[in-house]
């Protein structure tokens, strides 16, 4: 019997079955944009493949022990093809699954265990590529697939398998081109989630957009020192069966920047809890808003105190890019709407949060902030336990049919407790931190800068408090213990105008949860959605210009959204969610992953066969046409106008 790979288990055979394989980058680094793409969509594309979904990764210590079950691979097949990796080779592997929804396959490629074959690797890539740390590692991992999938297709060479290989980003770009240069029998499928080149030149603060189609890019990509990577990409992207990117700005940019149109575009979703009432995710949003209070209780109280019942709590987050992520407007539209708030004589304190990743530039925890918590911890142990003793008192004096007096239920120790806790509160005579953590050389952080430009200090008269938390949360943080989804759920709204961002993850996590988001015209969420929906600032989804407004007019429109949005009563905040959270269907990766499934099917068309290929796309207001095209040809329907 003709051996074969199975459609519902790797172990079970039957002829003519395709194997998805999905090479990333990031599933072992929890980190990024990527990392959430592939991990959101595992339930519906291991509903697709099944057991023949797998995902190919470098392998990472760090953080692998926590996130994967590592097993014995099977079937005999791919246990085979491992152990000829190692023998051959001198790979280092490991397999598990991903103890995630869908619990896909992963193999883990070990770097360093090909390390000493760095140079191998480069002359058959390109040996004049310039030497960069990062692309190295990329290059090694790259000759790494390509050895897997040369070893793939020997050992299961006269089955009636195709297979399909997804590439994320450059850093598994190599791979792609060497497996074309060897002639390794895949369909290749390779994602741009945004250029190397393109992130570098808008960080440089340029006029970007308008002036991409002027680009000399390998002189460009020569003077920031990333060459070898943006070699690498576009050398991947002209290698690939179908070129994909995120969104129709990405496109546009690819175009220009890698020299080659976009034959699918790949709008990234989300998996999408849904609730059986709509009251449900209100009840989370009021949760994890009390952690977050508590969090501001130890913060703010003890310098000054404000009305939390009238406090609003917006937040902005990513990737340390200040410029791209438009931290900067964010913080400068801050100071105008403080300005604002102040002249109009508003009651209304905005909490503005900024989350992101310094890095190295983390030193500790802010004393201030950590002394702030405590004090509020051991107050509210102190109010526990009189609280216990009064209960205990109102319960035997009732028991016995009297009625105690209120001024028994208190001790004069009680009393004298209580006040030392308040003399300590008073003792905070200096302004709040606007940070939550020490940072090394302050001075030249490019937030604190901001900050410090408007002087955003935290005064009592300011409206507008900052705190700049420059780590990423998670729950065992010891100042505000919560995952970056709860503290999400927990605020009124998100802001995120930013200047280069070719999807544009922070705003579509606010969408799924119910939460109202700012965002701009540059990113490709803010035209996926505005192609969908009409009036989207009516659904909670506002959209700043930053494509052909002044840097100047954007701050003013965020400043003015921010305005409209702090005068909403509660009432109008809560319709407002409810009408955010209904659009969470256009996010859902069990819409979404049509897209994929037409990428997957132009590449197998484009590899195995010569037929023309069909692709499914959705118009601007979500119905279906089906467009028959030559895989050889540009598609109309993709073309992008900015």
């Amino acid at each position: 019997m003709q051996r074969s790979l199975s459609s519902i288990r790797l172990d079970d055979y039957h002829d003519s079955v395709t194997m998805m394989f999905e090479v990333c980058w990031e599933v072992a680094r929890k980190m990024g944009g990527i990392y959430t793409v592939v991990r959101s969509k595992t339930a519906a594309t291991t509903e697709l493949y099944g057991n023949r979904y797998i995902i190919i990764c470098p392998y990472n210590d760090k953080d692998q022990m926590t996130e994967f079950e590592f097993l014995e691979p099977k079937p005999d097949w791919l246990k085979q093809t491992l152990s000829t990796l190692n023998t051959k080779y001198g790979v280092e592997t490991k397999f598990g699954k991903w103890l995630v929804t869908g619990y896909p396959y992963v193999i883990f490629l070990n770097l360093e265990s090909s390390r000493n074959r760095l140079s191998e690797i480069k002359n058959e890539l390109n040996p004049y590529l310039p030497d960069d740390p990062e692309a190295n590692d990329a290059i090694i991992f790259g000759g790494q697939i390509a050895w897997l999938f040369a070893e793939l297709t020997k050992e299961i060479a006269n089955n009636a398998a195709r297979f399909i290989v997804q590439f994320h980003e450059w850093m598994c770009g190599a791979g792609l081109v060497l497996m074309k240069k060897w002639n390794i029998k895949c369909a290749t499928v390779f994602t741009t989630h945004a250029t190397t080149l393109g992130r570098h030149l808008s960080a440089a603060k340029i006029d970007f957009y308008h002036t991409i189609t002027n680009v000399d890019v390998d002189k460009e990509a020569g003077e920031r020192g990333i060459y070898a990577r943006h070699w690498i990409e576009r050398a991947a992207a002209h290698a690939t069966d179908c070129f994909t990117t995120v969104s129709e700005i990405t496109a546009f940019e690819a175009k220009h920047l890698l020299g080659r149109q976009a034959d699918v575009l790949l709008p990234n979703g989300l998996q999408v809890d849904k609730f059986e009432a709509l009251h449900e995710f209100q009840n989370l949003h009021a949760r994890y808003k009390a952690v977050i209070n508590e969090f501001v209780r130890g913060h703010f109280y003890g310098h000054y105190d404000f009305n939390l019942e009238n406090t609003l709590y917006f937040f902005t987050s990513g990737r340390y890019e200040v410029f791209n992520k438009g931290m900067d407007l964010y913080l400068d539209a801050l100071a105008k709407l403080n300005a604002l708030l102040k002249q109009q004589g508003s009651t209304v304190t905005v909490i503005a949060f900024i989350i992101t990743n310094a890095g190295k530039k983390v030193n500790s925890f802010n004393v201030e902030s950590l002394k702030g918590q405590s004090i509020l911890r051991e107050l509210h142990k102190e109010v526990d336990a009189i609280v216990q003793k009064m209960s205990s008192k109102i319960f035997e004096e009732t028991i016995q049919g009297e009625l105690i007096s209120p001024s028994d239920l208190m001790t004069q120790e009680d009393v004298v407790r209580l006040k030392g806790r308040i003399a300590s509160l008073k003792q905070r005579q200096s302004l709040p931190p606007v940070t939550t953590h020490n940072l090394i050389d302050d001075g030249n952080d490019e937030i604190l800068n901001v900050i410090r430009k408007n002087q955003l200090f935290n005064r009592k008269e300011d409206r507008v408090k900052v705190i700049y938390h420059p780590e990423f949360l998670n729950s065992l943080n010891p100042l505000l213990p919560l995952e970056y989804n709860d503290f999400v759920r927990g605020c009124h709204l998100g802001v995120f105008p930013s200047y280069y961002e070719p999807w544009g993850y922070t705003p579509a996590e606010c969408t799924v949860m119910g939460v109202p988001s700012v965002t701009s015209n540059l990113t490709g969420f803010a035209n996926f959605m505005s192609r969908r929906i009409d009036e989207p600032e009516k659904h909670g989804l506002y959209i700043v210009d930053r494509q052909y407004k002044s840097y100047d007019d954007a701050v003013t429109q965020t400043a003015n959204i921010m305005w409209r949005f702090s005068q909403l009563t509660r009432r109008q905040r809560i319709e407002l969610r409810n009408k955010t959270e209904k659009l969470s269907s256009l996010l859902d990766w069990n819409t979404l992953n049509s897209y994929y499934e037409n990428a997957h099917q132009f590449a197998i068309d484009k590899a195995y066969s010569t037929s023309p290929t069909t692709v499914t796309h959705h118009n601007n207001k979500g119905s279906t046409n089906h467009n028959t095209i030559p895989s050889s040809t540009t598609k109309q329907h993709l073309k992008v106008q900015l």
